[in-house]
């Protein structure tokens, strides 16, 4: 089968965060794709398990090196970019991705791709910041007591933390044991860490749950995460916000997110965009 490599969230080739895009020429079992995924060794591999369906989007499928996921931001864009690219002959102004968290759609500007992703949901909230704190190895007040630490999901969940400075979002060093525990015992999710970098930029880092990966480069669902907690928190003090996010320095691997997100009568509208540079192409033996 072809397949193809992307860099997704960058502003040049290199950076971002790298997907596989694989374009099946027959059936593949699900145990196929797993292993390919852990042969790739990317945070995530998708599968273009169908051409174009009655609602106009496509089924695709995603996995990290370890198991089957239902949504995740940079392999939406990067797979949208491929099915636009080699299956609509560069045309549409819009792909739909059919995914287990339901229709996501994707836009295409001069060079951004842009996501829209599901409403948020909130759910627990982490009282004691030591907890959290002693996983990222900091002290409990780098933690921003303004607003909570609380698990947000727009179809794969995070645990939002808010920091006090740069600084502190630079010591953070994931004590694998203690996030372990704290999957095992309260709660399975990526943890992201955030501080204001500048007017209108936002700093953030996020460790994922994958024991395979330590720290993620971009982070597209996470950040939808991120753009709903800052809504309901009222975080830039309005309903309405635009900002970029600065992620995956800290790796190599420097990334650029675009956000714009609005909450109108308690309904939220979160999109996420980024660029993509096709890197390679090949056959799949």
């Amino acid at each position: 089968m072809k397949y193809y490599i992307v860099d997704v969230f960058a502003e040049q080739k290199y950076q971002g965060n790298p997907l596989a895009v694989f374009l099946p020429d027959s059936d593949v079992s699900t145990e196929e794709m797993q292993k390919i995924a852990r042969e790739v060794n990317y945070s995530e591999t998708t599968f273009i398990v169908s051409g174009k369906c009655e609602n106009g989007g496509y089924k695709v499928r995603y996995f990290t090196p370890d198991v089957e996921i239902p949504f995740a931001g940079h392999p939406t864009l990067g797979t949208a970019f491929i099915i636009r690219q080699m299956l609509e002959e560069g045309k549409s102004d819009k792909i739909i991705l059919n995914l287990p968290v339901g229709p996501i759609p994707v836009t295409f500007g001069a060079d951004v791709l842009t996501m829209e992703q599901n409403a948020p949901e909130f759910g627990l909230i982490v009282d004691e910041p030591g907890i959290i704190a002693d996983i990222l190895k900091i002290g409990a007040a780098d933690i921003d007591g303004k607003t909570p630490i609380q698990v947000v999901s727009t179809g794969l969940p995070s645990l939002i933390v808010p920091l006090k400075s740069l600084d502190a979002i630079e010591r953070c060093a994931v004590d694998h044991f203690l996030y372990q525990k704290f999957i095992d015992n309260v709660e399975k999710c990526n943890l992201l860490v955030f501080a204001p970098e500048s007017e209108g930029v936002v700093r953030v880092r996020v460790f994922v749950d994958d024991p395979g990966f330590v720290e993620d480069p971009a982070t597209g669902s996470a950040n939808g995460n991120l753009a709903g907690y800052m809504l309901k928190y009222n975080c830039f003090g309005s309903k309405k916000i635009k900002y970029n996010v600065n992620q995956g320095a800290q790796i190599g691997r420097p990334s650029l997110l675009r956000v714009d997100a609005e909450k109108s009568d308690g309904t939220y509208m979160i999109k996420v965009g980024g660029k993509v540079f096709l890197i390679a192409d090949g056959n799949w033996l």
